[in-house]
Order: C-alpha cells, then structure tokens, then sequence
C-alpha cells in the first residue's frame, strides 16, 4: 500500500515521494525468495545522524545546492523533515545567506555545496563571515574515500582549502566520530572569536550505518566571563590619566548585545563614540556624543577627534574592520581593547591593556568602577556633528539628475523605519556614502561588510534577512556591478517569498574602483561597462520593477515599495558619482585649528 507523501523543501515546492512495495500486502510464501524484512526497511545511515546532530544544534534553515555526492544528506534531511532546505542558484549565494543569518542571529547559519567545483564556489563567503567574526558552519561533500589519495574525477583536496579560510576545518572518515564533530563545529564557530567552520562528508562515509548507540552530544549551558577586579582598576587607573580619551566601538558591541553598556560608559565618561563600518547603529546617531563612523579611504571628519586624543577605548574592535593606522599613525596613543578575543599584532595597534571577557559584563564593571571614583570628561566635538548633518542635508532636496549620493542617502533614510527596517549595504562607491551619511539608530538595521569587503553578498543576505525576520522590509543597497554578480538569486528570492527590495545604483562602471583610480593619478581605465535593462531583468524573474527618471521619484518608489509588504521589488537609481572627487577636496579643506 503506498505510504502517505513526504515533503522534500527545496524552496516553496512540495515534491511527494511514494513508496510502492507491493509484498508488503501479502504473506510470506516463500522465505527463500521473499526481500529480507531489513532491506525493506531504512536502515538509520551516517548521514541520518548528521542530521539529527544538526537538528540538535538548533538548526532550522539550510542553503545550498544538492549535487551527487550529497544525495544521502539531502535524503536524510527530506526523512527527517525539521529541516528547510532552501534551494539557491549559485553556492555564493547560499554561504552569503547562511553568513547574514549568522550575523543577524549570533547563531551559525548553515549552508550546503557539493564535491569540488560546488564546494569552491563556498569559499568566498566562508572567508567573508570568518573576516568579520560571523558564525557559520560549511557542510561539503567529497568523493569517496577510497579516491581521495589519487587524481579522480573533481576530486579537490577540501581541507587544505578550507583551513586558512575558517577556524577549523575538517572531514568525517569515521561513522561514530559524528557527533563530537558536528558539536566541534558549532562549538567552534560560536567562541569567543566567531567565525566560520567547515565539514566535509564524504559519500562513501554518508552512506554507512551509523552505529547504534551514536547520538547527537548534549548542549552545554552557556559559559560568560568577567574580567579579575584587579584588570578593571588598571583600566580605570589608565583612563583617569588620559586627557583626551575616545570609544572606538567595533561589531563585538552589536554581537555582545552591549549597546546599552556603551552608551552608559560614555556618558558617565562624557567622551565621544566613533564607530567602525560595522559598529554602525550600536550608538544612535542620536546621541550627541556619537561621532558617526570612522574608517574612510581619507581623512574624515572623525578623525580629528583621533588626532586629538590620547587614549583610545576600543570596544568590540578587530583590526580587519579597518587599518589603525587611520587612527594611530605614529603608534602614540594608550589603547584599552575591550573583546572576547585578543587582537592580532599591528603596529598601529598597541595596545597597553587587554580586557578579555563578556563584553556586556566589562562595561558594566568598568562603569561601576568609575562612577566610584568619579572619572568622567568634558571631552566633545560639536563641530564634527555640524559638518556631518551640513553635508548630509546639503543635497536633500537637490533636483538634479542622475540623483547625487547625498540625495540618495537623505531618500533611503527617510523611506526606511528606523527601527525595523534593514539595510544591507553592498562594496563599492556606496558603501561609502551610506557608511558616513546614513544616520543608523539601532544596531543591526544597517549591515556593512567592511572585513573582506565583499560584493555581491546583499542580494542573497536580504534572502536570508527576510526568512529570518518575516514582516521586517529588508533593503539590499548595491551598485550595478555587484548587481550583477549574484543577479540569479532573485529567482530564490522570489521562489521561497521572501520580501525584499533591491535598490541599484546605476552608474554603468565599477564605481569606487574608478575613484581610487582618479585618486591615483588623475585618470582611470578598464573600470566602465554596459548594462542589461536592469528593470527588466528583474521583472523577468518575477519581480516588481521601477526605474527612477527624476529626482522626485525615489523617495516616494522607494517608500511605496518597502511598505507593499508582499514580492520583491527592483528600483534602479542612476548616480552621479562626480560628487565622489568633490568630497575629497572638500575634506582637504577642512581646518579644525582654533
């Protein structure tokens, strides 16, 4: 009798599957020619386990793509069925969507390639979350083990590919060694510096009965730890010394959950707060004494402030969100680095107090300790808030076409909510306006890559984003060339019903590329392209388009089509990036003296 359907979740497609053993419904006639009862049966495989270790994780959402060599996993993900598997057009895409699930969560988010050419196309966005700190568990396939030693069809020696990109890679060889490794990798990704870990399972290994006693290991309880009271009096001892101190905040404070620590040890310090790329959004735009973002290609406002102080409190800070030597070019300043993790070694950063521990749980010790002793300062910089908001309203409402970044920056804001909506802001000329303009009031409502700095990963990311926060309008900011680079995950996009839109700005060249180049030496080349009808591309895949032709449009097409709360929607901005050369004159000319 056939057995009820099972769904297999690629997607939003239902596929049933029925099994049709007819001896099944009769007696055993004949022992000798009737099918042994076990191999009607599925027998519980390798790969059966693994998913069971991963459901014990807490897994609930996988990315990636089937190839031959994971059919086992993927037939073992369709039984035991708590597990979406959401069918991506590229593996890019699919790591770029398990990385801003492990961004947005603090929890790895998992993604799935095949052997060889599917596993390397993972590499960039495995390399991307383990840059900037982002939980995430890699799962390869591999060939059988029996032609790993020699040359065999796509066979790719994983391992050593994966190593250098991830705090720990390694491939299952042993069916019982399951799930202390599935525990390692979650565990792993998950320390005190996050980042990402790969598995490899070979289909030989999948495919073997898994040992009947093997289960997936329990969760330990979560571990914090606070630094020794002696280590926050050397702390406050340094800082009552400075005469100048400045917060450098970095993205450790969004993933300890500390924004409010922060602000508290500002304000009791009375001293500015700048923010890497990354940090955007873990102090208000708001607050009087935040400075706004730090880490531009030039010299920017904020770091004036830097020039000017002697101590620099690093909270939540790694040194590949951007080069200290922005903000410590002669190695002169005292710097406390607050984190879960001690920095690498740079020689614009060192440091003459390292505070290891729960972020969240130093600050609050670090206040107490302060208060006590009444540190605090009078340490501020109006003036850097005055040529901010000055530069940041200075084309508001400017109706010149193509549209200025300024224009767009002040649109984007005022079509966004501020607190639930999201942008996902893409590498380019971009990423540099929305980083220094965009006023950001909550953590996590504007994500930069500034680590490896990747393209391309806000079209996937936004993917994710909205399965992971359905009902919250999710905005991918990109340039047309990285547009172009993952342009098919709008398919996945539009398949599973996530609710994103895709804000392009068109500039037909690989924009910021061209403004380092005209930095350079005054001309560029090999950096202009032509595009496809971007609109129509879009809407080929299923998706809403709108092409801006004015000024006036942007705000209210961008407003409408974030509030529509169903499909996707593409709205393609042409930019005038002259404004880019303009900025860095502009920034030449700024005089703080006096």
């Amino acid at each position: 009798m056939p057995a009820g359907p099972s769904e297999r979740r690629n997607g939003q497609h239902t596929v049933e599957r029925r099994r049709t053993s007819c001896l099944l419904h009769f007696p055993t006639v004949n022992a000798a020619t009737t099918e042994p009862q076990q191999a009607r049966e599925h027998l519980r495989t390798v790969a059966d386990l693994f998913v069971e270790c991963l459901v014990n994780e807490g897994v609930e959402t996988m990315y990636g793509i089937p190839g031959e060599e994971n059919i086992p996993l993927m037939e073992a993900i369709e039984r035991d069925g708590r597990i979406r598997f959401i069918l991506t057009r590229h593996e890019q895409g699919a790591g770029f969507m398990a990385a801003t699930q492990g961004h947005l969560t603090g929890k790895p988010g998992v993604c799935l390639a095949t052997l060889g050419p599917g596993a390397l196309n993972l590499t960039l966005p495995v390399a991307q979350a383990n840059a900037s700190t982002t939980p995430m568990v890699a799962i390869c396939a591999q060939g059988n083990v029996t032609r790993l030693y020699k040359e065999s069809h796509q066979i790719v020696d994983l391992v050593s590919v994966f190593r250098p990109l991830t705090q720990w890679t390694s491939m299952v060889m042993e069916p019982a060694s399951v799930p202390e490794m599935v525990r390692k990798a979650f565990s792993i990704a998950q320390r005190n510096r996050p980042g990402a870990t790969c598995l490899i399972l070979p289909e030989d290994v999948a495919e073997m009965p898994a040992p009947a006693d093997a289960r997936p290991l329990p969760l330990p309880n979560p571990m914090s730890f606070a630094p020794t009271t002696d280590t926050i009096d050397r702390a406050v001892s340094i800082i009552r010394g400075a005469k100048h101190p400045i917060i450098l905040a970095g993205n450790g404070v969004a993933r300890g959950h500390a924004e409010n620590r922060l602000l508290a040890l500002a304000e009791q310090l009375n001293v500015p707060v700048a923010t890497t790329f990354e940090g955007k959004g873990v102090i208000s735009d708001r607050i009087p004494l935040a400075l706004g973002v730090v880490g531009f290609m030039r010299h920017d406002y904020e770091n004036f402030a830097f020039d000017e102080a002697d101590l620099i409190i690093a909270v939540g800070f790694s040194i590949q969100q951007f080069d200290p030597k922005k903000i410590n070019p002669n190695d002169d300043k005292t710097i406390i680095h607050i984190n879960t993790f001690i920095e690498d070694t740079d020689a614009h950063y060192s440091t003459a107090l390292n505070i290891m521990g729960n972020i969240d749980a130093t600050l609050a010790a670090l206040i107490d300790a302060l208060r006590r002793d009444r540190v605090t300062f009078g340490v501020s910089h109006p003036k850097i808030h005055e040529l901010l908001t000055d530069e940041y309203e200075s084309y508001a409402n400017d109706d010149s076409f193509p549209l200025k970044p300024q224009r767009i920056v002040a649109d984007t804001r005022r079509a966004m909510e501020e607190d639930t909506d999201i942008a996902l802001v893409d590498t380019g000329a971009l990423k540099m306006w929305m980083a220094r303009l965009y006023p950001t009031y909550y953590s996590n409502t504007c994500v930069i890559d500034n680590s490896l700095s990747t393209m391309a990963w806000t079209l996937p990311g936004a993917v994710a984003a909205s399965l992971e926060h359905p009902g919250r309008p999710v905005l991918a900011v990109m340039g047309d060339g990285s547009f172009m680079m993952n342009v098919q995950e709008i398919e996945t996009a539009v398949r599973v019903g996530a609710r994103i839109v895709i804000l392009v700005w068109v500039d037909e060249a690989y924009g910021l590329i061209k403004w380092k180049m005209d930095l350079h030496d005054g001309s560029h080349e090999y950096v202009d392209f032509n595009n496809p009808d971007v609109v129509e591309l879009g809407m080929s895949f299923g998706a809403k388009g709108h092409l801006i032709e004015s000024a006036d449009q942007l705000y209210p097409t961008l407003r409408a089509a974030l509030r529509s709360g169903s499909g996707i929607d593409i709205i393609a901005c042409p930019v005038d990036y002259s404004e880019n050369m303009k900025l860095i004159e502009k920034l030449g000319e700024v005089d703080f003296s006096g």
